[in-house]
């Protein structure tokens, strides 16, 4: 069922219509320690025999080092960074929160993750892309039992929602949490046409994880295999089953691809088109 495609067509589509109308204790001094008594027999006119030094006596309040504050720093670090990646949008409309200029971006904290998904899945535009998709599927007579009127949309936008909602914060925050993955494309920006496509769609099968290394994007795929299971709770009998839970999350993963190669370009794309535009989609 592709129905995610056309959701992200829907997407593209809306964004262009809106376009075109319109970030110690010093070691107490060892107490003076008197000369060593002149050994018995000595004559009174004897230098006294020099003292031998004493081992260090151990500090009984021994100074705690504070750990470095460098957690603290990328912290907040991360927090500025995260706020840039809150106000990105395609053509001012479309949420593009997930995508990072940043080659060496802090890794999130699971809070951070979490926020990051939950202000995709509750975004305007993610309920106005869910009601074109569930317009379209009520004209194409898709999923036939929920019927037509109102309770038909109904339904498809619920389902339609829902679909997009489960994949973010699956895909997005609950794995890449457990897994200790980063979530967010890390567009190249720069390099032959070739490399940086290569780039985008590999970033399907492969992220950078809390540690900045790069690692199968497990995340990506376990949320999509998820979400198509959760589908089918609601959607009707004839679309249920193992075989349609893995084909949803083989057409959502290669929607995948297909989206961050458009986020890959996009902004070489927007200077094209709209030059007064420049910069303004990413920081």
């Amino acid at each position: 069922m592709l129905v995610g495609l056309r959701t992200f067509c829907v997407s593209a589509a809306v964004s262009l219509a809106v376009v075109c109308c319109v970030s110690g204790q010093q070691p107490g001094a060892n107490p003076a320690i008197d000369p060593a008594a002149k050994a018995p027999g000595a004559a009174a006119n004897d230098p006294p025999a020099p003292a031998a030094d004493p081992p260090p006596a151990p500090s009984p309040n021994p100074v705690i080092t504070a750990p470095p504050a460098v957690p603290e720093v990328n912290r907040v670090k991360a927090e500025e960074e995260l706020r840039q990646e809150e106000h990105q949008r395609i053509l001012g409309v479309a949420p593009n929160f997930n995508t990072t200029n940043v080659k060496d971006a802090e890794p999130l904290s699971a809070k951070q993750k979490f926020q990051l998904a939950l202000r995709s899945a509750i975004d305007p535009f993610t309920f106005v892309a869910a009601g074109f998709d569930a317009l379209l599927s009520q004209a194409e007579n898709n999923f036939p039992t929920y019927g037509q009127g109102a309770e038909g949309y109904g339904k498809r936008f619920g389902a339609s929602y829902l679909d997009s909602f489960d994949g973010t914060m699956l895909g997005n925050a609950v794995f890449p949490t457990l897994l200790r993955q980063d979530p967010r494309y890390f567009r190249q920006g720069t390099g032959s046409f070739r490399s940086r496509f290569f780039h985008a769609v590999m970033s399907t099968f492969e992220c950078r994880d809390d540690h900045r290394k790069w690692v199968p994007n497990y995340s990506n795929i376990l949320g999509n295999l998820a979400a198509g299971g959760i589908s089918n709770l609601y959607y009707p009998a004839s679309d249920r089953g193992v075989g349609l839970t893995f084909e949803r999350a083989t057409v959502v993963t290669g929607e995948g691809a297909i989206g961050a190669v458009f986020v890959e370009f996009w902004p070489d794309i927007s200077r094209k088109l709209f030059p007064k535009r420049a910069g303004k989609d990413l920081p």
